[in-house]
Parts: C-alpha cells; sequence; structure tokens
C-alpha cells in the first residue's frame, strides 16, 4: 500500500503502523496537500480525511481498519474503495485511552455512492 500524507499528522503516521502491524508493506510519500490523490482517483471530497491510501487500486481514506483493508481485497467488489471520514476517535491512529467514538466504514462504489461496509464498535 501506498499512502499520501502530510509531512506535520502524527495520526497518519500511527495509521500507517497501524497497517504494518497488521502486515501491509507501507510506503509512505509526503504531500503537501493528500486531497490532491483521492481526487485523482476518483474519491469525492465529502469522503476525505488527513490521508489517503492506495492499494490494488482501491483508495482506502482516513482511519480505516486493516481489518477492512483486507476483507476489502478478498472480496474485490468493484469500488472505488472504502472510507472512514473525519477522524473519529477510537479509529486506528486515533486512540485516547479508552474514549471510542462510534464511526462507519463506508464502501464507495464506481458511481460514487456510499454504503456501510462495517459499523465500529462491532457489535
Amino acid at each position: 500500500m501506498e499512502v499520501f500524507k502530510s509531512p506535520t499528522c502524527g495520526c497518519c503516521g500511527a495509521w500507517v503502523d497501524h497497517l504494518k502491524a497488521a502486515g501491509f508493506v507501507v510506503k509512505v510519500t509526503e504531500v503537501q496537500d493528500p486531497s490532491n490523490t483521492r481526487r485523482k482517483y476518483g474519491l469525492p471530497d465529502k469522503f476525505g480525511s488527513c490521508h489517503t491510501g492506495i492499494v490494488n487500486g482501491y483508495v482506502v481514506e482516513g482511519h480505516v481498519p486493516a481489518a477492512e483493508v483486507k476483507r476489502l481485497l478478498a472480496m474485490k467488489p468493484p469500488a472505488i474503495g472504502l472510507t472512514v471520514p473525519d477522524m473519529p476517535v477510537g479509529s486506528p491512529g486515533m486512540e485516547m485511552g479508552d474514549t471510542r467514538d462510534p464511526y462507519v466504514v463506508l464502501l464507495i462504489d464506481k458511481r460514487g455512492r456510499e454504503t456501510v461496509f462495517a459499523r465500529y464498535p462491532q457489535s
């Protein structure tokens, strides 16, 4: 996976560490504006976050758990990719003690439409 991130973003680095711990090989490319990468790969800005990963042609935007990336790669749906918009507390790279905000991982189809791919915390 290649991750495009701002050189000054600490949470992005923590997400990269999460991916590496899950077995991903990650190349980090520092850019001044990560939003240019997501636009290049067709992800609408409304799904944006602070960093963009590209893996096997899919966009992985924001603090998506590695388990969901692995599930995406196993399923191979016709989609742009996955996103966790914003920066929810408790998502990978956004840990703050025991605090965990609920959030969803969205699958974005080729037309830019969203469906819920996973919910956290998982029930």
